[in-house]
């Protein structure tokens, strides 16, 4: 049964957690440093959140897509976050923003919403697409919701909106035609590698992008990724390779808690993502019972069938 041990590292973990998502703001120093404004390529315009931390990373990557007058907004950050509104601002120049395609409900990707529509689009009701959430309630904005595959187009670009649950379960990639290329939102990062809802929708959303053969990716977190089909693959022989490790710490323990399996499999973690870590076992251990390979003993309690 679960020990007070794994009590006090629940909550370390939550201390820890709450310290870097309130209190933290600065990115983990491994990681690559982002411009707060950079030209990706003729057609793409990357703006950074401005919000760095332990779970936004570098910040978040929002885009400007187009060659027009108006452009598509792809995310738009934490909320009240003056320097980006600013740095959006200077991009932007004469050109307008004729839509905003949100890739999920956190956040970092929502927050943003009201400061570009005030400061930026002149108060004005510019669309805002979406997919609706089924495990909650969206933010307090008038979206346009839409359903796997809504195309939009603008002038330079061709964008398919496709859904890629797994993240969340409301999460799209942004797939741009004329560039065979996708804006992965946290399904994909540029450094590290995601945290999940669900990781059956998970895998089957890697696949997904698998097949489309990308020749880009522009992640909501971290560098362009220029070798997307590696990093794809990278991703799910990731998971698997994770998945191997807990079925070879549970076989060790015998039966023990997700957070026994975390600390074996997670070795030296970082106590501000020690609860992510946890929780990303467990998604493991819930596919792995529905798949009999595992079995719950009582509450937080597992072992091998």
């Amino acid at each position: 049964m679960p020990t007070w041990r794994n009590y006090v590292d629940y909550s370390l973990g939550a201390a820890a957690y709450l310290f870097n998502r309130y209190l933290s703001k600065s990115m983990p120093p491994s990681l690559t440093p982002i411009d707060p404004i950079t030209k990706l390529s003729p057609r793409v315009d990357r703006i950074l959140g401005m919000n760095p931390g332990a779970f936004t990373l570098q910040g978040t990557n929002t885009y400007l897509v187009g060659t027009g007058k108006s452009r598509i907004l792809i995310d738009t950050g934490d909320a009240n976050v003056e320097k980006y509104i600013q740095n959006l601002g200077s991009v932007l120049g004469e050109h307008s923003i004729e839509g905003i395609v949100i890739t999920h409900w956190h956040h970092d990707h929502v927050g943003g919403i009201p400061n570009v529509l005030q400061k930026l689009c002149g108060g004005k009701n510019v669309p805002i697409y979406k997919i609706r959430r089924t495990d909650g309630t969206d933010s307090a904005v008038d979206y346009t919701y839409i359903d796997d595959g809504h195309e939009i187009k603008t002038e330079g670009a061709t964008l398919k909106l496709l859904a890629t649950p797994g993240h969340t379960v409301d999460h799209i990639v942004v797939y741009f035609e004329e560039e065979n290329s996708i804006f992965s939102g946290d399904c994909i990062l540029g450094e590290s590698t995601s945290v999940f809802e669900d990781l059956y929708s998970y895998m089957r959303s890697l696949d997904k992008l698998l097949k489309i053969q990308p020749s880009r990716i522009y992640p909501g977190h971290g560098p362009v990724i220029e070798e997307p089909v590696a990093k794809i693959t990278e991703y799910i022989q990731h998971r698997m390779k994770r998945e191997n490790e807990i079925v070879k710490a549970l076989g060790e323990l015998k039966e023990g808690s997700s957070m026994d399996i975390t600390k074996i499999v997670y070795k030296d973690i970082n106590m501000a993502v020690l609860l992510a870590a946890a929780s990303n076992v467990k998604h493991h251990l819930s596919k792995l019972m529905k798949e009999e390979r595992v079995t719950l003993v009582s509450p937080d309690w597992y072992k091998l069938c």
